[in-house]
C-alpha cells in the first residue's frame, strides 16, 4: 500500500496478490471538506481481495472499486478515481520511459514478490462467490467502465497479440492501446480512462454484469 504525489497529483496505491492486481487512486480534487485520504492495508479481505482504510477518519474502502464502504466517508458517498496501471516488465518500461522514478522501500528490493506461484494454484485459497466460467479464475485481463456504465473485460493474451498485428480493439467508447510492453485503455482522442490488469476471478467478482472480449 502506497501513497505518493506524482506529477503534482496525489495517489493511494494498493496491490494485491490475491487477485494480481495493481491500482491507484486520486486522493485528492477531493469534494469540498473531505481531506486527503491516507490509506492502509487493513487485514481483512472481501471475495479475496485485500481491503483498505483512511488513517485519518478510519473509513473502509472496497479496494477494488475505490468505494468508501463504512465510516464518514462512506456517509459522504466517496468514490476514489482510478488512474492507469500498466503491468509489464521493468526493462520495457526502462526503455519506454529512460527518466522514470522507482518507489523502494528499505529493504524491499530483492524480495520475492511473485504471487503466480503454486499456492493457489487450484484457485482462490480465500472465499469468493460463484466462479464466472467463461474464463480460466487466474486469466489476466484489462477491466475498464466505459462512459456508459459498462464494466468490460479485454483478455491480455489475446488483446496483446491483436495489438501487435495492427488491429484495433474497439469497445463502445474505449480503446486499447500498447504502451511500454503493457496494455491501457485510452479514449477516441487518446486520454487515459483510467484501466488496470487484474485476474479474471476478481473482475467477474466485483463486475458480475461485465461484458468479455472478445465475445
Amino acid at each position: 500500500m502506497v501513497n505518493d504525489t506524482l506529477g503534482g497529483r496525489h495517489l493511494g496505491i494498493p496491490y494485491c496478490t490475491l487477485c494480481g492486481a495493481a491500482q491507484a487512486y486520486y486522493t485528492d480534487q477531493l469534494p469540498e471538506g473531505i481531506a486527503r485520504p491516507i490509506l492502509r492495508t487493513s487485514g481483512l479481505l472481501i471475495r479475496s481481495n485485500k481491503v483498505m482504510y483512511d488513517i485519518n477518519t478510519y473509513s473502509v474502502f472496497d479496494t477494488f472499486l475505490g468505494k468508501a464502504v463504512t465510516g464518514p466517508l462512506a456517509e459522504r458517498k466517496l468514490q476514489l478515481k482510478q488512474a492507469s496501471v500498466i503491468t509489464t516488465t521493468w526493462g520495457a518500461w526502462k526503455k519506454a520511459h529512460p527518466q522514470t522514478t522507482v518507489l523502494a522501500e528499505a529493504l524491499a528490493l530483492g524480495h520475492d514478490f511473485d504471487f503466480r506461484n503454486n499456492r493457489d494454484a487450484n484457485g482462490p485459497i480465500f472465499p469468493v462467490g460463484d466462479v464466472d466460467p467463461r474464463l480460466p479464475v487466474h486469466e489476466d485481463i484489462i477491466g475498464i467502465i466505459t462512459a456508459a456504465g459498462t464494466p468490460v473485460a479485454f483478455q491480455r493474451s489475446k488483446a496483446f497479440v491483436a495489438l501487435k498485428k495492427g488491429d484495433q480493439i474497439v469497445f463502445e467508447n474505449i480503446h486499447l492501446e500498447l504502451d511500454a510492453g503493457g496494455i491501457k485503455a485510452v479514449d477516441a482522442d487518446g486520454s487515459d480512462l483510467g484501466s488496470h490488469q487484474a485476474f479474471w476471478f476478481a473482475w467477474s467478482q466485483f463486475h458480475p454484469q461485465t461484458a468479455l472480449w472478445p465475445r
